[in-house]
């Protein structure tokens, strides 16, 4: 079904069996990050076989970490559509921008690919109950894949997040703890649980298959692209699995030779309220510091601290690419122009990242002719309030 080979510790490079269950590296407690036997799966898979396959990220199963198809928990996430923006790029006088729309996946959001992932690994390794430290999204989409499994879902989640998010939780099964602090706060709080009731931990990068699912963005990036790669990746990050994904299959995808080794220049995006990864990418370090007081209306992108904080400088370096912080003024205000020229009702982290893109347009570090991809990561509709 996989080739799935082993786990290997992303700063240490720690090597540990797959088949057991991990949080955390034991030898350093950094992300571990699930590897392949790549050369073995380009004798069995390929571009045109995938192409023929259903259109969902388990058309890449054999390099998902689920062995038994039996256990793979599929609402028919993936394979979300990549939009040439015309309209857009004509009133931005850019003529090769692209926007992949997350927002249509179950549950809202490119959340739903990292938990179809871990809950279906989950499952497959005979954990019964999980637990998740989250700002909306991905508490959703644990809560949709947990139900879908039979599990138990427990959900932490700060007390100011929009009522949508836990209305959502809630209706899908989940036991809901709301917590008066952020998401780093509500860890604390889960850790807790964790620890009392044995639980297993689905935090964004302290378990290693929510990373996997995300990958499948760019695996779909570049089947949707003709097997090539845009010059530019625009993101909008929090915990930044995504990017971190999506740099991993890159890698994945040339060793099999999908692709040749050109790499899009990877661009971080955060709130001016809360950009810890910009500040760290700014001092040229490769850890970022937690960032106090916390605030922005794009409650995706209000994570003080990233576990995987050095994996995404990593690739933001090795891309020669860039982070930048958007207000959030300039996030509303982007939410419109997208909105009416593309028919997008994006998140307030989507629109961040077009707001990311003009500001980084006018500065001249995107050139005219460069192939553009924004990401918008989730829809509008949970967050209506804003729009009130």
């Amino acid at each position: 079904m996989n080739f799935l080979t082993h786990l290997e510790c992303g700063m240490c490079g720690e090597v540990l069996p797959a088949h057991k269950v991990w949080n955390l590296c034991p030898k350093c407690s950094k992300p571990l990050l699930a590897r392949y036997d790549l050369e073995a799966a380009k004798e069995v898979i390929n571009p045109g076989i995938i192409s023929r396959r259903e259109p969902n990220m388990w058309r890449y199963r054999e390099l998902l970490p689920v062995s038994d198809p039996a256990n793979i928990l599929t609402l028919g996430e993936g394979f979300t559509p990549l939009h040439h923006a015309r309209r857009l790029g004509k009133e931005l006088g850019f003529s090769t921008l692209y926007i992949k729309d997350e927002g249509l996946n179950p549950t809202g959001s490119f959340k739903a690919r990292g938990l179809s992932a871990a809950v279906s690994r989950a499952k497959e390794l005979g954990i019964k109950s999980l637990s998740i430290p989250t700002a909306g999204n991905a508490g959703g989409a644990l809560s949709a894949y947990a139900a879908l499994a039979g599990m138990e879902a427990h959900v932490f989640m700060p007390s100011d997040v929009p009522r949508p998010f836990i209305n959502e939780c809630r209706v899908l099964g989940a036991s809901v703890t709301l917590i008066d602090g952020l998401i780093t706060d509500c860890g604390k709080a889960a850790a807790e649980g964790v620890k009392k009731y044995g639980r297993f931990d689905v935090s964004t990068l302290k378990e290693p298959y929510r990373i996997e699912g995300k990958k499948t963005m760019g695996y779909e990036l570049a089947e949707q692209m003709n097997w090539t790669l845009p010059d530019v990746i625009i993101y909008p990050t929090g915990g930044g699995t995504g990017l971190v994904g999506m740099w991993k299959a890159f890698d994945e995808m040339e060793k099999m030779g999908w692709i040749d080794s050109k790499r899009p220049r990877m661009v971080t995006v955060q709130s001016a309220g809360c950009a810890p990864i910009v500040k760290a990418f700014q001092e040229d370090k490769d850890f970022a510091e937690m960032w106090q007081d916390a605030r922005t209306i794009a409650d995706g992108l209000r994570v003080p601290a990233a576990v995987g904080d050095f994996l995404i400088l990593r690739a933001l370096r090795e891309s020669s690419g860039t982070a930048v912080a958007v207000p959030d003024k300039e996030i509303m205000e982007t939410s419109y122009l997208l909105g009416r020229t593309q028919g997008i009702f994006a998140a307030p982290e989507g629109a961040a990242a077009l707001a990311g893109f003009i500001q980084l347009l006018r500065q001249g570090w995107i050139m005219n002719e460069e192939r553009v991809v924004l990401f918008n990561t989730g829809s509008g509709h949970k967050y209506s309030h804003l729009w009130d």
